[in-house]
């Protein structure tokens, strides 16, 4: 009879712990908020030998979407830290970026003597 009563109770599969996968930075919480993500990746990174016409129409283009994104200032640090060497990225081509370093190392050197080949920015350059 106990049997019979045991075989009759509804049964719940056991509870599996979901795995914990690392935390990864482009997973943060400014990236899963950018606009972007919605958009083809091809507005924000050349094609391989783009004429410059359609090169600066397309940068144009992804400059305007990063415009209305709300995590463009996270974005951008994010491409100046790393540094990103491609596409546009908070609103920053790559060559306007490169300039964002110069400005930056510049002025950490005028600042503070050798803080320029100590911070991760001077790394970057």
């Amino acid at each position: 009879m106990q049997a019979a009563a045991v075989q009759s109770l509804p049964t719940r599969p056991a509870a599996v712990p979901k795995p914990r996968v690392p935390a990864r930075e482009e997973d943060g919480p400014w990236h899963a908020e950018a606009v972007c993500r919605r958009d083809e990746a091809g507005l924000f990174f050349a094609p391989s030998k783009e004429p410059t016409a359609a090169r600066l129409a397309r940068e144009e283009a992804a400059k305007r979407v990063c415009a209305r994104c709300p995590v463009m200032v996270a974005c951008r640090e994010h491409a100046l830290l790393q540094p990103e060497p491609y596409g546009v990225w908070g609103g920053l081509t790559a060559a306007e970026r490169r300039v964002v370093l110069g400005r930056r190392r510049r002025r950490a050197a005028e600042l503070l003597p050798g803080a320029a080949a100590a911070g991760p920015v001077a790394a970057a350059g």
